[in-house]
């Protein structure tokens, strides 16, 4: 009977845990999934050390504090480490992408992935989006305008990426289409990509893909933001050409 039991809750934790992965924002469970497994690997480390078990303590350990963002020595002659543990993006955390809507400005830090954004106008103008809570920013989405609305739609998404599925109504949970809009200029277009004025096709192309593996759909990302993204390509690669 206990063995029984014991079986039953397995199952029962087992489930919960593929519920909570099947919800997660694949941004963010990477990232939790490098934290345990720096700690389960310096634990490694620390055990067999004790143990005299040295050449195999260090590389693990080594191994272990590279997930958990630290590489021993820096990172000069240890390129292919710090590409491993993804800290050889040579573009670096602080290139941002920009983009901006009627009453909302998002921002996407290359480097981590992270979306910020705030109001630019309106009652809440200056507020931060992580100020309100669900409830409040879905019922904010019906007296947007479309654009705004699939902004906002797009930072729900990574935030709380499981909301459609409780949404009420199709107003507030539904994909919307691509917002009608202006002809994008070549200052949007270098904000959205997060590139200088005058950036080559070469530079264009690597931000482009960069961005999409972050935004695409098929990544836990947003397909507003997907079409933005390469909208800007688009521009650019147009005003080159001509």
């Amino acid at each position: 009977m206990p063995t029984l039991i014991a079986g039953v809750i397995a199952v029962v934790v087992l489930y919960s845990l593929l519920q909570m992965f099947r919800a997660a924002n694949p941004a963010v469970l990477a990232r939790a999934l490098k934290i345990v497994g720096g700690v389960v690997s310096l634990a490694i480390a620390a055990f067999t050390g004790v143990r005299g078990e040295f050449a195999v303590a260090i590389p693990i350990g080594i191994f272990g504090a590279g997930l958990l963002g630290w590489v021993p020595f820096g990172t000069q002659g240890f390129g292919g480490i710090g590409g491993l543990f993804g800290s050889g993006d040579p573009r670096g955390s602080g290139q941002t992408s920009q983009v901006r809507s009627q009453l909302i400005e998002m921002i996407l830090d290359h480097g981590s992935g992270h979306i910020a954004g705030r109001f630019i106008s309106g009652p809440d103008a200056g507020r931060s989006l992580d100020d309100f809570d669900l409830p409040q920013l879905a019922a904010m989405i019906g007296g947007f305008d479309a654009e705004s609305a699939a902004l906002l739609e797009s930072y729900l998404d990574r935030r709380f990426p499981a909301w459609r599925q409780h949404a009420q109504g199709d107003g507030a949970g539904g994909q919307r289409g691509a917002a009608a809009r202006g002809k994008m200029t070549d200052e949007e277009a270098y904000q959205i990509l997060g590139l200088q004025p005058g950036a080559g096709r070469d530079e264009i192309a690597r931000a482009h893909r960069s961005l999409m593996k972050k935004l695409h759909p098929d990544q836990g990302g947003s397909t507003y933001l997907a079409a933005r993204v390469n909208e800007a390509k688009d521009t650019l690669l147009r005003t080159h050409h001509s």
